[in-house]
Protein backbone atom coordinates (compact mmCIF):
# COMPACT_ATOMS: atom_id res chain seq x y z
CA UNK A 1 0.00 0.00 0.00
CA UNK A 2 1.28 3.97 -0.60
CA UNK A 3 1.48 4.50 3.04
CA UNK A 4 3.63 1.64 4.44
CA UNK A 5 6.76 3.14 2.79
CA UNK A 6 6.11 6.38 4.98
CA UNK A 7 4.86 4.47 8.16
CA UNK A 8 8.22 2.48 8.00
CA UNK A 9 10.39 5.73 7.58
CA UNK A 10 9.46 7.57 10.36
CA UNK A 11 9.51 4.27 13.18
CA UNK A 12 13.15 3.79 11.90
CA UNK A 13 14.40 7.80 11.63
CA UNK A 14 12.97 8.95 14.82
CA UNK A 15 13.54 6.36 17.09
CA UNK A 16 13.83 8.86 20.26
CA UNK A 17 10.44 10.24 19.42
CA UNK A 18 7.43 8.86 21.89
CA UNK A 19 5.37 6.21 20.99
CA UNK A 20 2.28 8.92 21.20
CA UNK A 21 4.41 11.08 18.89
CA UNK A 22 4.87 8.55 16.34
CA UNK A 23 1.67 7.65 16.33
CA UNK A 24 0.61 11.28 15.73
CA UNK A 25 3.30 11.87 12.65
CA UNK A 26 1.86 8.34 11.17
CA UNK A 27 -1.67 10.04 10.85
CA UNK A 28 -0.12 13.02 9.45
CA UNK A 29 1.68 11.09 6.83
CA UNK A 30 -1.20 8.64 5.81
CA UNK A 31 -3.69 11.73 5.66
CA UNK A 32 -1.00 13.46 3.75
CA UNK A 33 -0.75 10.56 1.03
CA UNK A 34 -3.89 10.23 0.95
CA UNK A 35 -4.77 14.28 -0.18
CA UNK A 36 -1.67 13.69 -2.99
CA UNK A 37 -3.19 10.54 -4.25
CA UNK A 38 -6.45 12.20 -4.59
CA UNK A 39 -5.26 15.11 -6.81
CA UNK A 40 -2.48 13.12 -8.59
CA UNK A 41 -4.96 10.44 -9.71
CA UNK A 42 -8.50 11.56 -9.88
CA UNK A 43 -9.29 11.76 -13.24
CA UNK A 44 -9.49 15.21 -14.48
CA UNK A 45 -13.14 15.58 -15.18
CA UNK A 46 -13.51 18.89 -15.09
CA UNK A 47 -11.19 19.28 -18.04
CA UNK A 48 -12.31 16.54 -20.52
CA UNK A 49 -13.74 17.01 -23.75
CA UNK A 50 -17.08 15.35 -24.84
CA UNK A 51 -18.16 11.96 -22.67
CA UNK A 52 -16.06 8.62 -24.56
CA UNK A 53 -19.03 6.63 -26.19
CA UNK A 54 -20.56 3.61 -24.81
CA UNK A 55 -20.31 1.57 -28.01
CA UNK A 56 -18.68 1.57 -31.24
CA UNK A 57 -20.49 4.39 -33.40
CA UNK A 58 -23.73 5.86 -32.26
CA UNK A 59 -24.97 7.93 -35.55
CA UNK A 60 -27.04 11.29 -34.90
CA UNK A 61 -30.38 10.67 -35.57
CA UNK A 62 -31.81 14.80 -34.73
CA UNK A 63 -35.38 13.48 -35.72
CA UNK A 64 -35.65 11.11 -32.77
CA UNK A 65 -37.15 13.75 -30.78
CA UNK A 66 -35.04 12.56 -27.89
CA UNK A 67 -33.14 15.20 -25.59
CA UNK A 68 -29.77 13.75 -23.96
CA UNK A 69 -26.43 15.43 -23.77
CA UNK A 70 -25.84 14.53 -27.72
CA UNK A 71 -28.54 13.20 -30.31
CA UNK A 72 -29.90 9.55 -30.04
CA UNK A 73 -28.75 6.48 -31.94
CA UNK A 74 -30.04 6.11 -35.08
CA UNK A 75 -30.79 2.41 -35.57
CA UNK A 76 -27.91 0.13 -36.38
CA UNK A 77 -29.67 -1.23 -39.78
CA UNK A 78 -29.99 1.93 -41.16
CA UNK A 79 -26.48 2.97 -40.99
CA UNK A 80 -24.54 3.61 -43.49
CA UNK A 81 -21.19 5.20 -45.30
CA UNK A 82 -22.55 8.31 -45.84
CA UNK A 83 -23.13 9.02 -41.74
CA UNK A 84 -19.14 9.29 -41.97
CA UNK A 85 -19.00 11.25 -44.95
CA UNK A 86 -19.22 15.23 -45.99
CA UNK A 87 -17.30 16.66 -48.75
CA UNK A 88 -17.75 20.25 -48.12
CA UNK A 89 -14.58 21.39 -46.68
CA UNK A 90 -12.68 20.66 -50.42
CA UNK A 91 -13.62 23.97 -51.59
CA UNK A 92 -13.31 27.62 -50.18
CA UNK A 93 -16.04 28.90 -48.69
CA UNK A 94 -17.53 32.49 -50.25
CA UNK A 95 -15.95 35.44 -48.59
CA UNK A 96 -17.76 38.58 -50.20
CA UNK A 97 -19.63 39.15 -46.90
CA UNK A 98 -19.08 42.11 -43.88
CA UNK A 99 -16.27 39.80 -42.13
CA UNK A 100 -14.40 38.72 -45.11
CA UNK A 101 -14.53 35.77 -43.34
CA UNK A 102 -16.67 32.08 -43.90
CA UNK A 103 -16.31 29.46 -41.01
CA UNK A 104 -17.79 25.59 -42.92
CA UNK A 105 -18.77 23.62 -40.28
CA UNK A 106 -18.03 19.67 -40.18
CA UNK A 107 -19.62 19.02 -36.93
CA UNK A 108 -22.04 16.11 -36.09
CA UNK A 109 -25.31 18.07 -37.51
CA UNK A 110 -22.81 17.93 -40.69
CA UNK A 111 -21.75 14.34 -40.16
CA UNK A 112 -23.91 12.11 -38.28
CA UNK A 113 -21.42 9.68 -37.32
CA UNK A 114 -19.39 12.23 -35.11
CA UNK A 115 -22.21 11.76 -32.66
CA UNK A 116 -20.82 10.73 -29.25
CA UNK A 117 -16.90 10.35 -30.88
CA UNK A 118 -15.88 14.12 -29.77
CA UNK A 119 -14.58 15.57 -32.49
CA UNK A 120 -14.95 17.97 -35.62
CA UNK A 121 -13.60 19.88 -37.87
CA UNK A 122 -13.99 23.51 -39.76
CA UNK A 123 -12.50 25.29 -42.72
CA UNK A 124 -12.34 28.86 -42.18
CA UNK A 125 -11.23 30.84 -45.39
CA UNK A 126 -10.52 34.83 -45.48
CA UNK A 127 -10.33 37.34 -48.18
CA UNK A 128 -7.48 39.91 -48.13
CA UNK A 129 -7.90 41.99 -44.64
CA UNK A 130 -11.01 39.14 -44.06
CA UNK A 131 -11.37 38.74 -39.74
CA UNK A 132 -12.61 35.91 -38.21
CA UNK A 133 -14.26 38.17 -35.13
CA UNK A 134 -13.54 37.30 -31.39
CA UNK A 135 -15.25 34.49 -30.33
CA UNK A 136 -15.28 31.85 -27.98
CA UNK A 137 -15.92 27.67 -27.94
CA UNK A 138 -17.56 27.22 -24.82
CA UNK A 139 -17.21 23.09 -25.81
CA UNK A 140 -14.06 22.79 -26.89
CA UNK A 141 -10.40 23.65 -27.41
CA UNK A 142 -9.36 24.28 -31.11
CA UNK A 143 -6.47 23.96 -33.41
CA UNK A 144 -5.69 25.25 -36.63
CA UNK A 145 -3.59 24.25 -39.58
CA UNK A 146 -3.13 26.76 -41.98
CA UNK A 147 -3.35 25.68 -45.75
CA UNK A 148 -2.23 28.61 -47.25
CA UNK A 149 -1.65 32.41 -46.78
CA UNK A 150 -0.61 34.12 -43.59
CA UNK A 151 -2.87 35.11 -40.78
CA UNK A 152 -2.44 37.30 -37.40
CA UNK A 153 -4.07 35.47 -34.40
CA UNK A 154 -4.42 35.34 -30.51
CA UNK A 155 -6.55 34.82 -27.67
CA UNK A 156 -6.86 36.65 -24.61
CA UNK A 157 -6.61 35.01 -21.22
CA UNK A 158 -8.30 35.68 -17.79
CA UNK A 159 -5.61 37.86 -16.42
CA UNK A 160 -5.96 40.20 -20.10
CA UNK A 161 -3.41 38.61 -21.38
CA UNK A 162 -2.96 38.78 -25.05
CA UNK A 163 -0.87 35.89 -26.54
CA UNK A 164 -0.52 36.56 -30.23
CA UNK A 165 1.52 35.50 -33.50
CA UNK A 166 1.28 35.64 -37.64
CA UNK A 167 1.47 31.87 -38.48
CA UNK A 168 1.56 31.44 -42.24
CA UNK A 169 1.43 27.58 -44.28
CA UNK A 170 1.45 24.54 -42.79
CA UNK A 171 1.86 26.12 -39.15
CA UNK A 172 -0.20 25.50 -36.45
CA UNK A 173 -1.44 27.73 -33.95
CA UNK A 174 -4.07 26.36 -30.68
CA UNK A 175 -6.74 28.49 -29.04
CA UNK A 176 -7.48 27.27 -25.88
CA UNK A 177 -10.62 26.33 -24.59
CA UNK A 178 -13.61 28.81 -23.91
CA UNK A 179 -10.67 31.58 -24.26
CA UNK A 180 -11.86 34.62 -26.03
CA UNK A 181 -9.69 34.29 -30.41
CA UNK A 182 -9.80 35.50 -33.63
CA UNK A 183 -7.93 35.37 -36.52
CA UNK A 184 -6.94 38.13 -39.21
CA UNK A 185 -5.44 38.15 -43.20
CA UNK A 186 -3.63 41.14 -43.38
CA UNK A 187 -2.00 39.98 -46.42
CA UNK A 188 -3.15 40.83 -50.09
CA UNK A 189 -4.12 37.19 -51.34
CA UNK A 190 -6.88 35.00 -49.49
CA UNK A 191 -6.01 32.56 -46.79
CA UNK A 192 -8.00 29.29 -45.14
CA UNK A 193 -7.21 26.96 -42.15
CA UNK A 194 -8.46 23.96 -41.27
CA UNK A 195 -9.51 23.79 -37.40
CA UNK A 196 -9.94 20.66 -35.23
CA UNK A 197 -11.62 20.55 -31.91
CA UNK A 198 -12.53 18.07 -29.18
CA UNK A 199 -15.73 18.19 -29.04
CA UNK A 200 -18.60 16.91 -31.35
CA UNK A 201 -20.36 20.68 -31.48
CA UNK A 202 -18.11 22.69 -30.16
CA UNK A 203 -20.38 25.76 -30.59
CA UNK A 204 -19.64 29.70 -31.23
CA UNK A 205 -19.99 32.74 -29.43
CA UNK A 206 -19.12 35.90 -31.26
CA UNK A 207 -18.79 38.48 -28.44
CA UNK A 208 -20.17 41.24 -30.26
CA UNK A 209 -23.06 39.23 -32.45
CA UNK A 210 -23.65 37.82 -28.73
CA UNK A 211 -23.91 40.99 -26.83
CA UNK A 212 -25.57 43.41 -29.20
CA UNK A 213 -27.10 41.15 -31.18
CA UNK A 214 -29.10 38.83 -28.64
CA UNK A 215 -32.70 37.86 -28.83
CA UNK A 216 -34.40 39.54 -26.81
CA UNK A 217 -31.97 42.04 -26.89
CA UNK A 218 -29.70 43.17 -23.92
CA UNK A 219 -30.79 46.21 -22.65
CA UNK A 220 -29.23 49.81 -23.83
CA UNK A 221 -28.45 50.30 -20.50
CA UNK A 222 -26.81 47.71 -19.70
CA UNK A 223 -24.13 47.41 -23.01
CA UNK A 224 -23.64 51.47 -22.46
CA UNK A 225 -22.52 51.36 -18.78
CA UNK A 226 -20.28 48.27 -19.61
CA UNK A 227 -18.56 49.95 -22.65
CA UNK A 228 -18.57 53.53 -21.38
CA UNK A 229 -20.67 54.83 -24.81
CA UNK A 230 -24.16 56.65 -25.21
CA UNK A 231 -27.24 54.41 -25.96
CA UNK A 232 -27.50 56.51 -29.18
CA UNK A 233 -24.26 54.29 -30.30
CA UNK A 234 -25.08 51.19 -28.78
CA UNK A 235 -28.41 51.33 -30.98
CA UNK A 236 -25.71 52.32 -34.18
CA UNK A 237 -24.40 49.23 -33.54
CA UNK A 238 -27.11 47.05 -32.78
CA UNK A 239 -29.21 47.96 -36.37
CA UNK A 240 -25.38 46.83 -38.18
CA UNK A 241 -25.65 43.79 -36.31
CA UNK A 242 -28.67 42.44 -36.55
CA UNK A 243 -29.70 39.81 -38.60
CA UNK A 244 -30.78 40.82 -42.32
CA UNK A 245 -34.43 40.13 -43.20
Amino acid sequence: MPSASPIVHVKVSYPELSSRARRMMTKSTRFLVVVVLFFVGAPPRCLAGDPDPLQDICVADPNAGVEVNGFACKAAADVTAADFFFAGLAKPGATNNTMGSLVTGANVEKIPGLNTLGVSLSRIDYAPGGLNPPHTHPRATEIVFVLYGALDVGFITTANKLVAKTISQGEVFVFPRGLVHFQKNNGKMPAAVIAGFNSQLPGTQSIAATLFAANPTVPDDVLAKAFQIGTKDVEKIKRRLAPKK
